[in-house]
């Protein structure tokens, strides 16, 4: 497994809509574990594939606490078909925009249909941090970042932050 950098904002591939998993071989199965590697150096909870420049729909998760056993999910062109009325907000970050957390409020509990790494085809409710984390992920994928679900003042004020922070390191 190979550890692999992160693209930061303002890269314009964060935006990107990324293309479906084709086929679940070895190529893409070695690219969910260096996923994997890459989420817990970090660390983080969730990554999605285009977080490391590689646009297709693949998300990994693992919300287990620091001292239990490691729980990662695999989630090969993950979809939310079922949202909760109810509302929850928590507390986002995004390995992609270091050090910048915001309050967003989302859906409760969704349910998500998925393919697994054995390639067939599942589906799963979540609740609680496990399904803030999936809709975060799966925005990911639509080129959609947390920041999008705050205000525009606030969004505006993360932009320009890390764009002048891009333009140090070049």
């Amino acid at each position: 497994m190979t550890i692999k950098p992160l693209i930061i904002l303002p890269d314009p591939l964060l935006r990107q809509v990324s293309a479906p998993v084709e086929r679940i071989d070895a190529e893409s199965l070695r690219l969910a574990d260096d996923m994997l590697e890459t989420m817990y150096d970090a660390p983080g909870i969730g990554l999605a594939a285009i977080q490391i420049g590689v646009p297709r729909r693949l998300v990994v998760i693992d919300v287990s606490k620091d001292g239990e056993e490691k729980k990662p999910l695999v989630f090969f062109n993950p979809e939310i078909v079922a949202s909760a009325e109810e509302r929850s907000a928590y507390e986002e970050g995004c390995l992609s925009i270091p050090d910048y957390y915001a309050e967003v409020e989302r859906p409760a509990a969704v349910t998500v249909k998925f393919v697994d790494r054995d390639g067939k085809q599942q589906e799963m409710q979540a609740d609680g941090l496990l399904a803030t984390c999936l809709q975060h992920e799966i925005d990911h994928l639509n080129g959609t970042l947390f920041i999008d679900h705050i205000s525009r003042l606030k969004r505006d004020m993360v932009i320009r932050r890390f764009t002048k922070a891009a333009k140090g390191r070049i």
